[in-house]
């Protein structure tokens, strides 16, 4: 027997392949299903169930690909309506998996239909909890996401659930469990959660916030639903996805690596309303870019900005990327349902350069020129990380403009005034950066290094939190 936890960084995010007996399952895949399929042929073992612990949010699951591609039947805990065939569970509902067992339990509250698998070993022994997004080590899922796409659920409602199904379901069983949550820190389906992914209940009953023992209802609520951020605005869309299906993830791959010269590449580029999408990284891209070209570097938290900063789903993209690095870009984009990518620069753009073709630059500046500036100019200065990274230090008289609101406060922005912009290394301002670029702003530069170059210097900070407006 073995129980695998497959973890994607970008994501924060953890599939789990569990086998006994040439028997497999895998738990909350992601949306490129081949590496699954490869690991239960390495164990000469056939992929029985696909299990969901919910309709996830901040990811497409790859269920239905593999599902189709194995036979596997896809299960989903009580309450859950998709749009396919699929085995809705009973509360406590046994699945046998070679000579392991699978008990369902149904646990709402992150979602209604939020299901934690028990994982029972031959010999009857409870050996750990799938938990999904129910419980997380440190934290438990934000309870404010269902009521995106279920108008009469209310967070508090949600949260309401979610304390039973942890006080009644979870909290009773055996110390010696091992938790294997859906996520880890960085994910935006929780708050608080650690960076460790793995733990015991033990340990969570003791260092969980949530799960203090006599925390009352009431309690919970309130500080479960305190500090929630707004979710990312694809998250509905991808909720969507997963319950009413998708097209293949091969489809989505073979229409993006449709390899473009040049000249095809500005020709579809003219006469469509693709995005054209540049996932080099921002020092290189800053040095050289195609006109209108929005810049999201593939080295940090690629999907999730996608997500946030391009709101139509199913818009067109046009890509431009490094060398080999054209199926991970269209895979990345897929993860979150983007899946519309319709061709990539052939030879990226040292090919569109190499054609004397007009392109573009960003300015950047060191820290230290930063701060000659800042002393005898006093530029405006646009700091683009999130309120609480602003809050907690910040240059005296910056304005805060979050990158994932920047599209609401163009208006704050001004054309003609120089500034400078900036965020904690770099990645978010350049995106920034090409944003406006692509609007018509260009009397500005970005800071190369960020605010963690700039606190090195002796440029005056603060923790005062400034208004978040141009006036």
């Amino acid at each position: 027997m073995k129980i695998e936890q497959i973890y994607t960084g970008c994501l924060a995010h953890a599939a789990y392949y569990l086998e006994s007996n040439g028997v497999a399952a895998i738990f909350d895949p992601l949306r490129e299903v081949q590496p699954y399929i490869e690991k239960a042929t390495k164990d000469n073992a056939k992929i029985k169930y696909v299990f969901e612990t919910h309709f996830h949010a901040d990811f497409v699951s790859g269920h239905l690909d593999l599902a189709k591609k194995t036979g596997a039947k896809i299960v989903y805990g009580p309450t859950a309506k998709p749009n396919f065939e699929a085995t809705i569970a009973e509360d406590n509902q046994i699945f046998e998996v070679g000579d392991y067992k699978v008990k369902a339990i149904h646990t709402p509250g992150h979602t209604m239909e939020s299901t934690t698998y028990m994982l029972i070993d031959e010999n009857g022994h409870e050996h750990g909890l799938i938990t999904g997004d129910t419980l997380f080590i440190g934290d438990v899922g934000r309870p404010d996401l269902a009521q995106h796409v279920i108008a009469e659920l209310t967070e508090e409602k949600l949260a309401g659930y979610l304390f039973d199904s942890l006080r009644n379901k979870i909290m009773p069983l055996s110390d010696d469990l091992i938790i294997y949550p859906n996520h880890g820190a960085g994910s935006a389906c929780g708050k608080n959660m650690s960076k460790e992914t793995t733990d015991t209940l033990g340990n969570q009953k003791r260092f969980n916030y949530t799960l203090r023992p006599n925390m009352t209802k009431h309690e919970f609520i309130k500080e479960v639903l305190t500090g929630l951020t707004t979710p990312p605005a694809y998250f509905p869309k991808n909720v969507l996805m997963n319950i009413k299906g998708y097209e293949s993830f091969d489809t989505v791959i073979e229409r993006g690596e449709k390899a473009l010269s040049p000249i095809e590449f500005e020709l579809i580029a003219n006469e469509t309303d693709a995005l054209i999408l540049d996932s080099r990284q921002s020092d290189t891209f800053a040095a050289g870019f195609i006109p209108n070209s929005i810049n999201i570097g593939l080295d940090s938290n690629f999907a999730m900005w996608v997500g946030e900063l391009i709101p139509d789903i199913k818009q067109e993209i046009l890509l431009v990327t490094d060398e080999e690095k054209e199926e991970e870009t269209i895979t990345r984009l897929a993860r979150v349902g983007y899946d519309h990518a319709i061709g990539f620069l052939k030879g990226g753009f040292d090919a569109w350069k190499a054609t004397g073709k007009e392109f573009e630059t960003i300015g950047r500046i060191s820290a230290g020129e930063f701060a000659n500036k800042y002393t005898n100019e006093h530029p405006l200065v646009i700091d683009v990380r999130k309120k609480s990274e602003f809050a907690s230090e910040h240059v005296i008289d910056a304005i805060n403009i979050p990158l994932n609101s920047i599209n609401e406060h163009l208006a704050e922005i001004p054309k003609e005034k120089p500034f400078i912009l900036h965020c904690v290394g770099g990645y978010r301002s350049m995106i920034a950066a090409s944003i406006l670029k692509q609007r018509g702003w260009n009397n500005f530069v970005d800071v190369s290094g960020g605010f963690a170059a700039i606190a090195k210097t002796d440029v005056p900070k603060t923790t005062y939190i400034c208004p978040t407006t141009l006036l």
